[in-house]
């Protein structure tokens, strides 16, 4: 069993950068792949970055491509959010797979964090 922290969620300007950080502990060598979901008020829970654990494979939604890059080292999952717009207001999610190396479906993750927010301003 995996367990995830997540931190660096804040308020900022349009055009300003965050970095996210998840904090793994427990069991995370049976993690397969590591991912960042997020919902914003009277939306659904969307995909936003994942990346596969052996092999640092990554992967985007379209709306965050090239703005956001998600990166691996040990048992931490970091996303680096650039050019940050109103629309990326929401509250983050990183989530872990034991199963899947990378997936789009939030069914397919077994563990997730408590969620950081970030608010972007006009």
């Amino acid at each position: 069993q995996v367990q995830l922290v997540e931190s660096g969620g804040g308020l900022v300007q349009a055009g300003d950068s965050l970095r996210l950080s998840c904090a793994a502990s427990g069991r995370t060598f049976s993690t397969s792949g590591m991912a960042w979901f997020r919902q914003a008020p009277g939306k659904e829970r969307e995909f936003v970055a994942g990346i596969t654990w052996r092999n640092g494979n990554t992967y985007y939604a379209d709306s965050v491509k090239g703005r956001f890059t998600i990166s691996r080292d040990n048992a931490k999952n970091t996303l680096q959010m650039n050019s940050l717009t109103p629309e990326d207001t929401a509250v983050y999610y990183c989530a872990a797979s034991s199963a899947y190396a990378v997936s789009r479906n939030q069914g397919h993750y077994n563990t997730w964090g408590q969620g950081t927010q970030v608010t972007v301003s006009s």
